[in-house]
């Protein structure tokens, strides 16, 4: 394993360690210690910089499964790279910024840190993963551990609701995705992304093409909450603010703009692809922002901005497909939206951190969200003021921070397709810019919204829990760090261009770029007075006004039917679904155990009688078969007779008798056979068996009449008959049917030489089958772990009747 891989189990072994370290180390708080990881893991990334400036790679694997073409090969290129660099740098600031806002006293560290690690070594594994089935598996390792964190306050009914609906959806999506990722390598022949990329221009002519391009969209768009899947995002922000920080600003919502980027190369050929990511992730962005205004919470507000922010980055993926409909990069002007997308992905986990942490601070202090309670805060915490201000005004993309310059570059994106002679956009195309500009509307006045009615206006203590301050140092440290880089990035854009954007950007069209060739991204603040200039004044002009005369307008949010909504569907679907499964399942489990046997005999009737006689494997020979003596004979009547006698007996002690005499008469088979030991064994078993029976005779319940007069089923006869059919004929047609020669001459020859044995039962059991016998032990020794639990609950309980009365 090299050290590329160990980076990428590191949070997972740190994972184990975490809960010795919470229960050794009290006095100190848990994430001191799991803050050295992420730092070291973001240093160690670092060093990856000068190779893939270049465009260069670095690939190590090893063999999980070979046979089936699974390996684990961890590839790291630009895109890969910068993923890594917001795993574990916004991870360290997450962990940072928890320490101070989650309480060693209160919380159960432990849980939150074993959780928060196994999410960023899930998440570094999605990002660095060649092999599909791997990035898969870590794909759903993102889905487990998002559930748990977001369910972290497991005592909230709403916390626990917000974890069920992500997992339900996000799951959805994944196993949609897997089926995508199963026909790509039916398509290609390959788990590996860079062979499938390869073969793009075939894989577009395939016939399974577009079933693959659809469910692997779902498994990216129901991560990355876009519409329709949306609605879990929301929810989840019952999570801690540190869990929300990171989360939903810098990777799990990332996964699927991710995914999306990364197999962008193989099908963005297609004109399915640009039509659906682009047009789902415009309206994403149309209808986040627009749902945002409405909110009185501020993670509310965060929750819809960040749905609208991902539509803005996954349209951005999706017009930047047009791309590679040219064969060179001389005056591909559709590249610019490429670059914009991971220009504004680099953005949005800066300005959106930061703001994440505000809301945290925020509610940390003053104990509500609610910004009908909020107001006059500026004067109690001037320095969350200005965190709020920078990451509120980059998200509403004013200059000169740095979501002005992406914005900008998105509003370019849009603009372009007016003109693009490609998918039928000389129609249809101009609703993208429309939307764009709506939507950034929107997207200003929530930004408003998050800062003014927060900090300015009328102070009201009288609807707080507590006296506002400034948060602890410790608290501000994080996000201070994430509003410098807003606008150090918003002053000296190119310090990224040919360091993290142009390898992303390349990676995302690797055949635009030839060996040695770069991509030219050159980021500035002027450009004249051209029309994303006018746009962006429009936005700003139009959103002030609707700003100033919210009170107004906002009514209209009212007119829209509460039940008529997406979230309405998912909690009817999810009722539905509730309750017919408890209509079906009642239907026929009724508690009688008989009843399940039917069933299960019937289907085992069925399924092996139809597949034996659809196969033909009815074979009966009697050719080897040995004589049958006078002994079998007897033997057989007396075993039938005692059957019989079990079946018809009226008194329980009758029937105990004639099964241990069944059991003993098999014993006189194996004796009859030459085979003494198992002869004793059964002996042992039979007596053992009986002695049980009759400890136990006492405690059974008495025969009622229903019991001593039990009539005749026919169904029961059926049933009973059948399986005795089956399990005869099968055992027949497997002796008719030896494809190979016995393996007893090999024990026979092998047992004393290779085991200085001379009891063949003993020696295959200990020695040729040892595994086997100790997998039966350990099976056992469970089983009598179970039941001695089981025996000890019981006598607990009626221990604590004894007590009661």
């Amino acid at each position: 394993m090299s050290l590329l891989h160990l980076a990428i189990f590191s949070p997972f072994l740190m994972a184990i360690f975490v809960p010795f370290l919470y229960k050794g180390l009290k006095s100190i708080h848990t994430g001191w210690f799991v803050l050295a990881l992420p730092i070291l893991l973001f240093t160690y990334f670092i060093g990856f910089l000068p190779i893939t400036r270049n465009n260069g790679t670095v690939e190590k694997s090893f063999d999980w499964i070979p046979s089936l073409g699974i390996h684990f090969t961890a590839y790291v290129d630009g895109l890969g790279l910068l993923f890594a660099l917001l795993i574990t740098g916004i991870g360290a600031l997450v962990v940072l910024y928890s320490i101070f806002y989650l309480s060693k006293e209160k919380e159960s560290l432990h849980n939150f840190y074993v959780y928060l690690l196994l999410f960023m070594g899930a998440m570094l594994g999605v990002v660095l993963s060649d092999n599909l089935i791997t990035l898969y598996m870590f794909w759903e390792l993102t889905s487990i551990s998002s559930f748990l964190l977001i369910a972290y306050w497991y005592d909230r009914e709403r916390s626990r609701y917000g974890a069920l609906k992500s997992m339900l959806l996000t799951v959805f999506g994944g196993l949609s995705m897997l089926g995508g990722i199963l026909l790509l390598s039916i398509m290609g022949d390959t788990f590996s992304i860079r062979e499938l990329i390869s073969q793009a221009g075939e894989l577009n002519q395939h016939p399974l093409f577009l079933f693959a391009l659809i469910l692997i969209l779902l498994g990216a768009f129901t991560k990355s909450a876009q519409f329709p899947f949306y609605i879990w995002l929301p929810d989840a922000m019952e999570a801690p603010t540190p869990v929300s920080a990171y989360l939903h600003s810098a990777t799990m919502v990332k996964a699927g703009i991710y995914l999306v980027a990364r197999l962008s190369p193989i099908f963005a050929f297609s004109s399915y692809w640009f039509w659906i990511v682009g047009a789902i992730g415009i309206f994403t962005m149309f209808w986040g922002s627009f749902n945002a205004v409405k909110q009185t919470d501020l993670k509310g507000i965060l929750a819809f901005s960040t749905v609208s922010q991902l539509g803005l980055i996954m349209s951005l993926l999706g017009v930047g497909a047009a791309a590679l409909h040219f064969d060179t990069l001389n005056d591909n002007i559709y590249i610019a939206a490429v670059i914009a997308a991971v220009f504004h992905l680099i953005n949005h986990a800066t300005f959106k951190g930061s703001l994440f942490m505000v809301v945290g601070i925020v509610d940390h202090e003053t104990g509500t969200r609610d910004i009908r309670k909020l107001g006059g805060l500026l004067s109690f915490m001037p320095v969350t003021f200005t965190i709020a201000v920078i990451g509120a005004f980059s998200m509403a993309g004013l200059p000169p921070f740095n979501g002005f310059l992406s914005k900008e570059m998105f509003f370019t994106g849009m603009i372009q397709l007016v003109n693009l002679d490609l998918f039928n956009l000389e129609t249809w195309g101009m609703l993208f810019p429309i939307l764009a500009w709506i939507g950034s509307i929107f997207t200003f006045i929530y930004s408003m919204m998050f800062v003014f009615k927060t900090f300015s206006g009328k102070y009201q203590p009288e609807k707080l829990d507590k006296k506002p301050h400034e948060a602890p140092v410790g608290m501000l440290i994080s996000p201070i760090i994430l509003a410098f880089l807003v606008v150090l990035f918003g002053l000296f854009p190119n310090l990224l261009s040919y360091s993290l954007i142009q390898p992303a950007a390349a990676a995302i069209v690797p055949s635009l770029v030839g060996p040695g060739e770069l991509l030219d991204v050159h980021i500035s603040h002027w450009h004249g007075f051209n029309p994303e200039l006018w746009m962006t004044i429009g936005v700003i002009a139009v959103g002030t006004l609707m700003y100033l005369t919210l009170s107004k307008w906002i009514k209209l949010y009212a007119l829209f039917p509460g039940k008529v909504t997406l979230n309405a569907l998912y909690d009817t679907s999810l009722y539905a679904a509730e309750r017919g499964s408890y209509t079906l399942t009642k239907a026929y489990m009724n508690g009688f155990i008989r009843t399940y046997l039917v069933y299960i005999f019937a289907f085992f009737i069925g399924i092996l009688g139809f597949t034996m006689w659809t196969r033909q494997a009815l074979t009966i020979d009697t050719s080897n078969l040995a004589p049958i003596g006078v002994y079998e004979i007897v033997l057989v009547v007396i075993i039938t007779a005692g059957i019989f006698t079990i079946l018809f007996a009226k008194s329980r002690l009758t029937s105990i008798i004639a099964l241990g005499a069944v059991g003993y008469t098999v014993s006189l088979f194996f004796v009859i056979f030459r085979a003494p030991d198992l002869a004793l064994t059964q002996l042992v078993i039979e007596t053992v068996s009986v002695a049980l029976f009759l400890l136990c005779f006492y405690h059974l319940p008495k025969l009622n009449r229903h019991e001593e007069r039990m009539g005749f089923k026919l169904g029961n006869l059926i049933i009973s008959l059948g399986v005795g059919a089956v399990i005869s004929l099968m055992a027949i047609s497997a002796h008719s049917n030896k494809m190979f020669e016995s393996i007893a001459s090999f024990y026979v020859e092998n047992t004393y030489k290779e085991a200085a044995g001379k009891n063949m039962v003993n020696v295959i059991l200990v020695d040729f089958r040892g595994f086997d016998t100790l997998f039966e032990i350990s099976v056992l020794a469970i089983a009598g772990l179970g039941i001695f639990g089981l025996i000890k609950l019981r006598l607990a309980k009626k221990g604590e009747e004894a007590d009661e009365n």
